[in-house]
């Protein structure tokens, strides 16, 4: 099993940004490959559209507000992954700034393990380096 973890330190306490991220439905709101994201099922599960084509459906896992994190899997996707699950955490760090951790385990699927290790670590950074756009760090 693969994984990929990326962290990043943005300027602004823990709380102000997981106001931006810690919504299922806000990725629109601050990854610039997600174009849309519809919840389904309740809420429980979201369809992403992406710039350029494509969707990828995932389902929420766990979500708590106070510990500001949540998981997730994929269930349908063009992604070069299987029995995928993701999490993103933010902490509190020093000087009123904050820590955001994007994680995750999977399987390749239709690539090999390098490339499909590629594939995410770059959607995982184009999102944080996004976020330290939008807050700095």
């Amino acid at each position: 099993m693969a994984k990929v973890s990326l962290n990043t330190r943005l300027g602004v306490s823990a709380d102000k940004a997981w106001e931006l991220i810690g919504g299922f439905n806000a990725l629109p709101d601050w990854h610039p490959a997600v174009e849309k994201s519809e919840l389904e099922k309740e809420g429980q599960e979201r369809i992403l559209t992406l710039a350029g084509g494509g969707k990828i459906v995932e389902r929420l896992e766990r979500s708590d507000d106070a510990e500001r994190v949540y998981s997730y899997s994929i269930l349908n996707s063009p992604l070069p992954v299987a029995n995928y699950k993701a999490t993103i955490r933010v902490r509190d760090a020093e000087d009123g700034a904050c820590d955001v951790e994007w994680s995750s385990e999977f399987d390749a699927a239709g690539a090999p393990e390098a490339d499909a290790v590629k594939v995410i670590e770059g959607i995982f950074q184009t999102g944080l380096d996004n976020l330290k756009k939008m807050f700095g760090g």
